[in-house]
């Protein structure tokens, strides 16, 4: 069994409480609200700037020159491809760019990033990549179990959603990413391995927390 196997196997209560979790079924047959599909979108999109910079510090801990070519990639991928799709829903929402751009972190998103960018500062490289695989691994898992139920009918904007996550391009990035965890874990003493278990667990916990975010319409209090 590799590092990663046998962390979601240790995670597995986390992992089908989130795709059970009341907003991605929601998303899944066309009923979640407007209004908590547009806070969701809104917090991703700030979370996305803090996971890109995440990715960034990859390229800068990344122990090959491959490694760092994926990292390169991935931080592309974020900042022009899925970011782009929230600039569009967005708009479709009647979001301003200005409004967007100005998204304060809910308190949720704001624990996690933070969380996120420590590590990536002043954790290894095992304990980056660690932190990092829950997101990639969890949005593909979700997009792959909703597009085989189906794509809603009358909710373009979730269909998109789903099609994108679920996606070749989703795939095949989860699995390198995951890959390389499992690889940096075979050549890692154990302290390091402790710091990717902790690590990776924290971030499952944060990821099923995030959807809780989205679905509460979370923010600061007055």
């Amino acid at each position: 069994m590799t590092f990663c196997d046998g962390i979601e196997v240790e995670s597995l209560v986390q992992r089908e409480a989130m795709m059970r979790h009341p907003f991605v079924l929601g998303i899944g047959d066309g009923s979640l609200s407007k209004e908590r599909f547009r806070h969701f979108i809104t917090q991703d999109y700030v979370y996305l700037i803090d996971y890109a910079r995440c990715l960034a510090m990859g390229t800068v801990k990344a122990p090959d020159l491959e490694t760092m070519s994926w990292f390169g990639v991935a931080v592309d991928h974020i900042l022009n491809t899925e970011m782009e799709l929230h600039r569009s829903y967005c708009a479709d929402l009647g979001i301003t760019i200005n409004e967007l751009e100005s998204t304060r972190h809910a308190p949720t998103t704001y624990s996690y990033t933070s969380y996120l960018l420590r590590v990536a500062q002043i954790g290894s490289f095992g304990e980056l990549i660690a932190a990092l695989v829950p997101c990639i691994w969890g949005y593909w898992k979700v997009g792959e179990m909703l597009a085989e139920v189906g794509e809603p009918q009358d909710a373009p904007h979730y269909a998109d959603w789903i099609r994108m996550y679920a996606g070749d391009e989703s795939r095949i990035v989860a699995l390198e990413a995951r890959s390389i965890c499992d690889r940096t874990a075979e050549n890692a003493g154990q302290p390091e391995l402790d710091a990717m278990r902790e690590a990776y667990i924290t971030c499952t916990r944060y990821e099923r927390a995030f959807w809780q975010m989205a679905w509460d319409l979370e923010e600061w209090p007055a």
